[in-house]
């Protein structure tokens, strides 16, 4: 057999055949140099894909929880259009006035004061606070420090504050009064 060939090769006969193996492994490079690029190709359109899967459930969760804060917040306007009287009084009223002491020497105090109705026009006035207590066991009473806060409010405003006793001040009551030029559109009184 080693005769054969070697006599093969003497005659030139395989010539063509070396030829055409080179020019076929020259193919096979080529063809798996292009499946390597259309491999790459395939991940990365892969990789694309998925990530824009989880983008769109990411949204989907999010607009889904857009959609529940939305109703939530259309339960709430709900519930405080329910607190404004259906009619009757056109006037500004407070509506909630609290206190508590902080501590021995300073209290925070609260107020909401509303128009009860809808499309009010702007409220211009003034908030008066006046703390009345005892202080060192005779009566006494204070206002804020700065006198009455400008009170500029559509629907509704709440203000809040901390007011400084000096030691040995005991407040037993909160009067916050609305006024509108000279006139008193609301007073509310609360009691520690």
């Amino acid at each position: 057999l080693w005769a054969f060939e070697v006599g093969k090769d003497i005659a030139g006969l395989d010539t063509n055949a070396r030829k055409e193996l080179a020019e076929l492994r020259d193919e096979v490079a080529l063809l798996r140099a292009d499946r390597d690029k259309a491999q790459s190709i395939a991940n990365t359109s892969g990789s694309l894909l998925t990530a824009e899967k989880a983008a769109q459930e990411k949204m989907t969760e999010q607009m889904r929880q857009l959609e529940t804060d939305n109703r939530l917040l259309r339960d709430d306007l709900g519930f405080f259009e329910k607190l404004l009287p259906a009619g009757g009084a056109d006037s500004v009223s407070i509506r909630s006035l609290q206190a508590e002491a902080l501590s021995a020497t300073q209290l925070r105090w609260q107020v909401l004061v509303i128009q009860p109705v809808k499309n009010a026009p702007d409220f211009n006035g003034k908030l008066e606070l006046t703390f009345n207590g005892t202080l060192a066991g005779k009566p006494w009473m204070v206002q804020l420090p700065n006198g009455a806060q400008n009170l500029q409010f559509k629907q509704y405003r709440r203000i809040e504050g901390v007011l400084d006793l000096p030691p040995q001040a005991v407040v037993k009551t909160v009067t916050a009064r609305v006024m509108e030029g000279t006139a008193t559109r609301s007073v509310q009184t609360f009691k520690l």
